[in-house]
């Protein structure tokens, strides 16, 4: 199956334009593979570790709920790995976050628009639709 992801960035330390990007990828992808689909939609330098949560809101005060507890990069590498997008969602009140560079936080909202057979003509992974500006990771400051 094909899925289309809302992905928004809802924070950052450099945030300050609307960015949205709508985003069509197999479900059978991972989410390492999801982690690449945004740095590339945004243009970030994939240069930071990251990680997903999933909480009503992107607070820091809400009940984040780390999608792994492993230790270690390289668990939480491999845990990103063999998680397939397909083995989400449904979420439930939840929603789905990608957070990276956990100086800077960068961090993305990402919803499950619909799903499509296979068979369509949409071509994956693909940026469908961009809203916005890419957010500037890293703004060059005049000193």
């Amino acid at each position: 199956m094909i899925i289309k992801l809302k992905i928004e960035c809802v924070y950052g330390a450099y945030l300050e334009e609307e960015c949205i990007r709508i985003i069509a990828l197999d479900d059978s992808e991972s989410l390492y593979d999801l982690h690449y689909r945004i740095q590339d939609a945004v243009k970030f330098d994939d240069d930071h570790p990251f990680t997903y949560f999933t909480a009503n809101s992107p607070s820091p005060r809400a009940n984040r709920i780390c999608l792994t507890s492993a230790d270690g990069w390289a668990a939480k590498e491999d845990y990103f790995d063999k998680t397939l997008l397909k083995d989400i969602w449904p979420l439930g009140e939840k929603k789905l976050y990608y957070r990276f560079d956990f100086g800077d936080d960068w961090i993305f909202e990402i919803r499950k628009m619909r799903s499509l057979k296979a068979d369509s003509e949409i071509e994956v992974p693909q940026v469908l639709e961009r809203i916005g500006p890419n957010p500037e990771q890293y703004p060059y400051y005049e000193e």
